[in-house]
């Protein structure tokens, strides 16, 4: 129990920032919106409530979204964030690498959510 409350609860905190960053983004309330879900299902994670059917949902969402978002050449999008030295949006392949990467975190974090939702 103690490792959900710490786990969880930090990922609280990173899917804030990670929604706060997303206000100045080209489509705000969805990325908004899908990171304060991750931060719903981290607060439920938290008290120990693992509900199957929604991370399930939440899960295939994430890896269809991913799949949807995926840019073919992910090497030359890191270099593209290394050399412009900021995180602002150069062009949409860029954007939508991040949304991508953005939605493997959030299924990874989910994982051990998942994991004990389906043990029980």
């Amino acid at each position: 129990m103690k490792f959900n409350k710490i786990y969880f609860g930090i990922w609280i905190f990173i899917f804030a920032l990670f929604a706060f960053w997303q206000f100045n983004d080209p489509d705000p309330e969805v990325w908004v919106s899908i990171y304060g879900v991750a931060m719903i299902f981290c607060l439920l994670g938290t008290r120990g409530i693992f509900p199957k059917i929604p991370l399930t949902i939440l899960a295939i969402g994430c890896i269809v979204g991913a799949i949807y978002y995926w840019q073919g050449d992910v090497g030359s999008w890191v270099s593209q964030e290394v050399e412009q030295h900021n995180l602002s949006m150069k062009t949409q392949s860029m954007e939508e690498s991040r949304e991508t990467f953005g939605l493997v975190i959030i299924l990874i974090v989910m994982l051990p959510a998942l994991w004990k939702a389906w043990k029980k």
